[in-house]
């Protein structure tokens, strides 16, 4: 990815330091590539709010499933790509997805939640450009 943040990364991580405005891990990525998904920020919005916090219950982490999610906007239904994409997280995160398990692993290690979060973010919309670039799905 590289040390010069994308657009959507810098929109992201706007989004993540306004506090006047919370948003989910879910959300900030929909949120971030809405226009890449063809949906408005609102929908973006209300579309990923209930997969914060691993669904709001400790599973699959919210940078993961909306990226599963840009990824089916965007029109890409490919079990292969996808199934790279959850590999690369994991061998990145101790072989895990779910929320609860990356929050707890982290925790360990001495970290933040918010930076850890943050880190989950900017690495999963590193991900999906890179796929939807090499898929002919978003412009350079």
């Amino acid at each position: 990815m590289g040390t010069r943040m994308s657009r959507y990364t810098e929109i992201a991580m706007q989004l993540r330091s306004d506090t006047a405005r919370h948003c989910n891990c879910a959300q900030t990525i929909l949120i971030a590539l809405a226009e890449v998904a063809g949906i408005t920020e609102e929908e973006a919005a209300k579309l990923g709010s209930n997969f914060g916090g691993g669904m709001k219950c400790g599973s699959t982490c919210g940078a993961i499933t909306s990226a599963a999610m840009i990824f089916g906007l965007a029109g890409m239904d490919d079990v292969k790509t996808l199934n790279s994409f959850y590999n690369m997280m994991k061998q990145n995160h101790d072989g895990v997805l779910d929320c609860a398990s990356l929050l707890r692993n982290n925790a360990a290690k001495g970290g933040e939640k918010k930076a850890h979060c943050d880190a989950m973010i900017c690495e999963s919309i590193g991900h999906i450009e890179e796929i939807l670039k090499e898929k002919n799905l978003m412009k350079e």
